[in-house]
């Protein structure tokens, strides 16, 4: 569950990406079919009176609950605001409640969409194309992958074939980093041929941004100002970092939980990609122009073709589930055409969707991650039970596949599978080795996921065509591309636009590798331990060990190796995992900790298992003991496994770029 988590809520956190994206075939997306339309009279009008009595009810009591300290949410339909409405406390120990019109929250990635708009108005303007090469608006170069250059398409569409860069992407204090010198300090590979991969990245959008700021001539954050704030009326809203003076006083607080103390202010390092501060009520601006065809009370941001292009671009690499746009990306629900983006800080969390042909839009972020991050299931919920209620299913019931072939399909799928957005070229790949998600099948034949439900209870999914499932209690699909009869990638509609999860390669499978890691590490462990203790031993019975003085230092410097090694481990864990605490620690304050790890872990990774080796072959030459030569192969071997995870998951790597 902590994987799933892990994947869902990182909106803000890490990244990777993309490249050459076809013309797309399709102007209309799938319907994701769900049970049968209800009655037509049974539907409440989408009216304020209604949102707020049925807020009320939903809100306070997910609040408590979750132990989430507030929210804002906001709702629009026919380019007017239904409400906007705050819960909770922007300060929880001055009691300070959440006020839609003025407390700034950091909605993230939703923050994206300001990005994209702001490149459509440039694709508007004749200064970006967005299928040509992108060095040509840039001042440093983004090689080229498989011969194929980096186009604005593929960016906003998440397929440039990037892979996650993490350094500095969260930072506190009053002098952050400035987002296009993270850009020039180090560009992430293109790990996957451009076009085919979902792959999200931050690293793009910042990149985006940057692009933007070429082309208009303008600083990314006075265009913003200029060209979408104010036209939109958006007083309250900036991606500065730190805040202007006039805004910092609005700014509600951070927290973890509710009930813990709040963090400082995250300043976002690729800032096009997550760094916007704004009120609810602003951000129904926003969506209010999206769904107007670019227009907000008079004002234009965009030409409606421009819109409509953004809004109805799909790129289909995994149908049925949803698809990337330009830009948005669909949340497709009840047979209703829906685009949208989630984002996400370390405690701030959001999401805000377009129902388009319905002319509705619902916006809705916490300043808190939640009692065991509650808030992403909740973000989920509410937006699936906001459509259920107002804007119920018109899709046709869903099919269903024969028991015999869903046994088969489900056994098909069993194994191991790692996520597409991931870092391949540095340590943090070693996060894939340790997070590679496994599906399986129930004793009754059914597909079982590591995804949970609301409740924390296993998802039931239900096969309703071939490699398609549904989860029996809820909207979300999950679905597999097949190719010669077995599938080869899966995702589900929540992250489908850009994330998939392939198979790993044969050598970096945890599958078998990590049971043999594991043996491996701990007989190493084990040497390491009983090595004194054997010592004590025979001091205590005045025994000693029958080795001649060669063997003897050759015994010895084995169980130092075995020390190291385990040291080596131990150390990179401690790195790793005191990173992923805190993403502030993504940051050059942890330069020296990653070279001491770097040059201790190749020196025992190498080193032990070359001692382990001449351990092996002094062992079979001289000592005719089978204990001692059957753990001295035991030895070789789990020093060779853990090189190898070292070496497949970049353990043994140099530099401090990540």
């Amino acid at each position: 569950m902590k994987k799933a988590k892990w994947l869902l809520a990182v909106s803000a956190a890490l990244t990777t990406l993309f490249a050459a994206a076809q013309a797309p075939t399709e102007t209309s997306p799938p319907a994701a079919a769900a049970t049968a339309p209800p009655v037509a009279d049974s539907v409440p009008g989408l009216t304020k009176t209604d949102v707020d009595a049925w807020l009320d009810g939903y809100m306070p009591y997910a609040l408590a609950t979750g132990d989430i300290a507030g929210a804002v949410v906001a709702v629009v339909k026919d380019g007017q605001i239904v409400t906007s409405r705050g819960y909770g406390y922007a300060d929880v120990d001055a009691r300070k409640p959440v006020d839609p019109k003025l407390t700034l929250f950091r909605p993230g990635s939703v923050s994206k969409l300001f990005t994209w708009t702001a490149v459509m108005q440039q694709v508007e303007q004749g200064k970006i194309d967005l299928d040509g090469d992108v060095n040509k608006y840039l001042d440093f170069q983004i090689p080229a992958r498989d011969g194929k250059p980096l186009t604005m398409r593929q960016i906003m569409q998440h397929v440039g074939g990037f892979e996650e860069q993490g350094k500095e992407i969260m930072t506190y204090g009053p002098n952050p980093p400035k987002f296009d010198d993270l850009l020039k300090r180090w560009t992430p590979e293109r790990v996957f041929e451009p076009g085919t991969t979902p792959a999200y990245s931050n690293y793009a959008t910042s990149l985006a941004g940057y692009i933007v700021q070429r082309v208009s001539g303008e600083s990314f954050d006075d265009y913003l100002d200029k060209h979408l704030f104010a036209p939109l009326d958006m007083k309250h809203s900036t991606f500065r970092q730190p805040l202007p003076a006039a805004l910092a006083p609005l700014m509600s607080k951070g927290y973890r939980r509710a009930s813990e103390p709040p963090i400082e202010f995250e300043n976002v390092g690729p800032a096009p990609a997550g760094s916007l501060a704004s009120p609810g009520e602003d951000m129904a601006h926003f969506m209010i122009a999206h769904l107007n065809g670019g227009e907000y009370n008079g004002n234009r941001i965009l030409r409606a073709d421009t819109i409509e292009k953004m809004h109805n671009s799909p790129l289909t690499l995994l149908p049925p589930l949803n698809r990337m746009e330009l830009g948005f990306f669909e949340t497709n629900l009840n047979g209703r055409q829906v685009i949208a983006h989630l984002g996400d800080t370390q405690v701030f969390h959001t999401s805000l969707h377009l129902f388009l042909k319905d002319n509705v839009g619902f916006y809705v972020s916490f300043n808190s991650a939640g009692k065991e991050g509650a808030v992403g299931p909740l973000r989920g919920a509410l937006f699936q039970d906001f459509a259920d209620r107002y804007l119920p299913n018109v899709a046709p019931p869903d099919g269903k596949v024969d028991e015999k072939t869903a046994k088969e399909h489900a056994q098909l799928m069993a194994g191991k599978w790692t996520v597409s957005r991931g870092s391949r070229s540095n340590f943090l790949a070693i996060t894939d080795f340790i997070g590679q998600n496994t599906l399986s099948v129930d004793e009754k034949g059914n597909l079982v996921t590591p995804f949970k439900t609301l409740g924390g209870a296993p998802r039931q999914w239900v096969e309703i065509a071939p490699f398609v499932w549904r989860d029996k209690n809820s909207h979300d699909r999950f679905a597999a591309k097949v190719v010669d009869g077995k599938p080869v990638r899966w995702s589900f509609d929540t992250i489908s636009p850009f994330m998939v999860f392939d198979r790993p390669e044969w050598y970096r499978d945890s599958g078998w590798l990590m049971p043999l890691f594991s043996l491996g590490l701990g007989a190493l462990l084990l040497t390491g331990l009983f090595w004194p203790i054997t010592a004590i031993v025979r001091r205590r019975y005045g025994a000693k060990l029958a080795l001649d003085a060669k063997s003897l230092n050759v015994y010895r410097w084995s169980r130092i190796a075995a020390i190291a090694v385990v040291a080596a481990i131990a150390i990179w864990a401690f790195t790793v995992t005191t990173m992923m605490k805190d993403l502030s620690n993504f940051s050059s304050r942890f330069d020296g900790v990653l070279w001491f790890a770097e040059i201790f872990g190749t020196v025992a990774f190498i080193g032990g298992f070359l001692v382990m080796l001449w351990n092996l072959a002094t062992v079979w030459r001289g000592d005719p003991r089978w204990p001692a030569k059957t753990w001295s192969i035991v030895l070789a071997l789990s020093a060779f496994f853990v090189l190898w995870v070292a070496l497949a998951f970049k353990l043994i790597h140099f530099g401090t770029n990540f």
